[in-house]
């Protein structure tokens, strides 16, 4: 409702005279696309409703704004735009101009679904009446599964919508459901924001067993996922409800060394990526260059040829028009083919063995750090020669690997080559510096914690590196997954509510576990892996959010406990919720013999990396839960899942639900984030609220934010406590985000996206860095990033104000300075 006096207000505004902005044209096309005269009352509503309870915007701004974008003969729809872009360039002055603008493009959606203006007031009831219709027209279409309109007591499911929480999107947020998500017809959307939700809800609460169980889950999905208290990743969110539920988000693969499983594997490749997974290959077993080839008695030309083919088939097969195909291809520290591996990213050099556009990883074991550790010397193979290092790992891989040192220092082995391990990592290092890749994993702890290590062997990681699950050329492995949002979580100022986040990661280990059912699977392979181990990866996004509300700096012991105790809650409720299914449903099929049928939990596990290692990992160890009453429970009633957490970067979903993006710190307080929906203004909300509390918040501060490319350091007039909590990623040591993963890795039974960020790189500190992840017991690390050149225009800063500053603010890069998958750029959608 408008306030009474904003009422009163419009009522005024209503009696235009000659100079009223508004008032430059005399007709408009209706939506109808007739010919009708010009009043500005519709526009004056969408405005008011669009501003109303929030503060610090200004109507006669966005009028004035409106008006430079009018033209004779416009339509109703083009008004709606116009609107919307007029209030676009203020979220810099204040952060509600943001759900100014995302009201206003709410306005433009309903027009769009019912091809007339639906005033804020009268949209509860279009909801009501419009759902079905909403059914009928997307089925009748083919947009939708048959079953959303006859398996669900419908005028239930119509009651418990909310189209208040229409309310709640951020700009950013609304723009990307609406340019992606929403389902359409020849380009006309026909989702509204709640019936979207639902639908996602309805998708996943379609294995339930009867009508009212199909309804009544339907409904609580639709609670946590409207609330913004949890999201589903990408591919659920396109796909759940509709005829193509392919609701997986990651596929991991081994490459056999036959060149027809090898071509396999690229046609695998070309139809995960076809319904929207993100792909990861491990090519160790192909065998190297200059291996023998025993049927044509040639030598082969290694693996580097046919990764070419594989970056060509992720840029040719897109994901269903949304996004690229994306994939990461990863191979052990000991193939022959290693130095040149490190360097498929480099712009020079033959293009032919070339990949610009897939990712890399290297997929390290222990014994290399070790001696690099040690200054030893380290001996490529071609995994033709030596087949059994691909499947070993800890104690039983360094024996096997001196063995065939032996070897091939008494010339039993032909094709292999001694270098010294330090050079090989400094390469990595200047690789990763130089190109952003490969990025660094680490083999063996993913191996020896993995709860699955009696039915196989982690061969390498996904596309974004925190899924660790088995593969071999029978199985390809499956992921499927979800984040809570941390910060709707946090009691400000107390802690962790886990009442609600018990209910919240009840309800979602359910639907994590009901896609593995609902889902369709491009292979057979893939359904056979995930029907068998069932595994989910639950994690999270907002931490910083939440470390904001607890009032803690990033860089301070009390991020790091804060970091610690809330991973160990989620996992608590996930491995509880987990057997509670195992209960209900049962245990997935490969249990017995499992670390969780040993009565082994992710903490428990550390001890295998201590042995391998001979000696502890440099690891706080505490716990705060009791931790009895999970154990009984796994001991009683197993468990549902193999694998139930891995945090993911939600590059998207965050962007969704307008939080900070996964665990990672804030990258400034004011920049440009380009996707492709475009670019946006993004301002840190609880760094103006409180500079707001302290009637700090006014034009000076504004124009120094921009000058500072959004960061505060240099700002004298803001307090150094606020300065200290307000860090940004380059100014937070990277140790702290090591510190606060390694908290978290204690507890996850997969990994984490852990990115990296750093201010003046250089070799020493590259290497002081990723030699401190191994050493914490980390299994992955993500993007290095370094700061780039900028993006926010200054064009409201005087000269004198821009001397010496970049002419903009920098989208987060990788070491090469080229925009990858990162926080600003999230065009990485594949695992979130």
């Amino acid at each position: 409702m408008l306030e009474a006096n904003k009422k009163e207000e419009f009522k005024l505004e209503n009696k235009v005279n000659s100079s009223d902005p508004l008032m430059k044209i005399k007709s408009i096309k209706n939506f109808q696309g007739n010919i009708v005269p010009f009043n500005p009352t519709m526009v004056r509503e969408m405005l008011l409703n669009a501003v109303d309870g929030l503060e610090n915007v200004s109507m006669s701004l966005l009028e004035n704004e409106t008006a430079k974008s009018l033209y004779e003969g416009i339509n109703e729809h083009e008004i709606i735009q116009a609107l919307i872009m007029a209030a676009r360039p203020f979220t810099e002055l204040d952060p509600n101009y943001t759900f100014v603008t995302s009201r206003l493009l709410l306005s433009h959606l309903f027009s769009e679904a019912a091809g007339e203006y639906i005033a804020p007031a009268n949209r509860a009831d279009f909801y009501q009446t419009y759902f079905k219709n909403y059914l009928k027209k997307g089925i009748e279409a083919k947009r939708l599964n048959e079953s959303l309109l006859t398996d669900y007591d419908l005028e239930k499911i119509i009651a418990a919508i909310k189209p208040e929480r229409d309310e709640k999107f951020t700009f950013l947020g609304l723009q990307t459901l609406y340019d992606r998500y929403f389902i359409h017809i020849d380009q006309q959307r026909i989702e509204l924001p709640q019936i979207f939700w639902m639908r996602v809800a309805m998708g996943l609460a379609s294995v339930e067993k009867n009508t009212q169980e199909k309804t009544d889950w339907a409904i609580k999905f639709y609670d946590i996922l409207s609330s913004f208290d949890y999201c589903s990743s990408t591919p659920t969110l396109f796909n759940s409800g509709t005829p193509y539920s392919q609701l997986s988000s990651c596929y991991l693969t081994t490459v056999p060394d036959d060149l027809g499983d090898i071509f396999k594997c690229l046609r695998d490749n070309a139809l995960l990526s076809k319904f929207s997974g993100g792909l990861g290959n491990d090519w160790t077993p192909v065998r190297g260059m200059g291996a023998l080839i025993k049927g044509t008695n040639g030598a082969s030309q290694g693996v580097i040829p046919f990764l070419k083919v594989v970056n060509d088939t992720a840029i040719a097969v897109n994901q269903g028009g949304k996004r690229k195909g994306a994939v990461c291809s990863y191979l052990e520290s000991w193939h022959i083919d290693v130095e040149e591996y490190l360097e498929l990213r480099k712009n020079t050099g033959d293009d032919r063995r070339r990949c610009h556009d897939m990712n890399t990883a290297n997929w390290i074991p222990d014994l290399f750090m070790q001696r690099v550790e040690e200054n030893g010397q380290w001996t490529l193979f071609s995994p033709d020669n030596v087949p059994e290092l691909h499947d070993l790992y800890g104690k039983e891989f360094e024996e096997k690997y001196v063995e065939y040192e032996r070897q091939f220092d008494t010339g039993e082995l032909k094709v292999g080559k001694r270098i010294q391990a330090v050079a090989l990592w400094r390469k990595m290092l200047s690789m990763l510096f130089e190109t952003g890749h490969p990025w660094i994993t680490f083999k063996d702890p993913s191996n020896l914690r993995s709860p699955q290590r009696h039915q196989g062997v982690v061969h390498s990681s996904n596309l974004c590196t925190e899924i660790l699950l088995n593969t071999s050329k029978d199985e390809t492995a499956v992921c499927n997954l979800g984040s809570v949002n941390l910060s709707r979580h946090v009691i400000e100022g107390e802690g962790m509510d886990k009442e609600k986040l018990n209910k919240t990661i009840s309800t979602a280990m359910r639907m994590l576990d009901n896609v593995i059912d609902q889902n369709f699977y491009p292979t057979p392979e893939s359904k056979a892996s995930n029907s068998k181990h069932r595994p989910v990866g639950l994690g999270i996004m907002g931490f910083q959010d939440a470390l904001y509300k607890m009032g803690f700096a990033y860089d301070t012991d009390e991020a790091m406990k804060f970091a610690d105790e809330s991973m160990e809650a989620i996992s608590y409720y996930a491995i509880l919720s987990s057997s509670k299914l195992a209960e209900e449903r049962g245990s997935y099929e490969s249990f017995s013999g499992s670390l969780w049928d040993q009565g082994m939990l992710p903490v428990d596990t550390i001890k295998f990396v201590d042995e391998a290692r001979g000696e502890k990992i440099d690891l706080n160890r505490d716990c705060s839960f009791d931790w009895k009453p999970v154990r009984e429970s796994i001991a009683k009633h197993g468990m549902r899942n193999s694998n139930t957490m891995a945090i993911a970067p939600t590059a998207t979903i965050s962007n969704i639900v307008g939080v900070s993006q996964s665990i990672e710190p804030t990258y400034k307080n004011l920049y440009v984030k380009s996707n492709m929906s475009g670019e946006f203004t993004i301002m840190n909300q609880y760094l103006v609220e409180m500079l707001k509390d302290r009637e700090l918040w006014d034009e000076d501060i504004r124009k120094q934010l921009k000058v500072n490319d959004g960061e505060i350091d240099n700002i004298t007039r803001i307090p150094p406590p606020i300065k200290n909590l307000f860090k940004t990623s380059f100014d937070i040591e990277p140790k702290w985000l090591i510190e606060a993963a390694a908290r978290r890795q204690k507890w996850i039974d997969m990994g984490q996206s852990l990115n990296l960020y750093i201010r003046d790189p250089n070799g020493k500190k590259l290497d002081e860095m990723y030699r401190l992840a191994w050493k914490k017991g980390l299994k992955t690390t993500y993007y290095l990033r370094a700061l780039g050149a900028s993006n926010i225009e200054k064009s409201t800063v005087t000269t004198d104000e821009r001397k010496n500053v970049a002419s903009s603010i920098s989208p987060a890069t990788d070491m090469s300075g080229k925009n990858a998958c990162s926080i600003l750029e999230p065009d990485c959608e594949a695992c979130q």
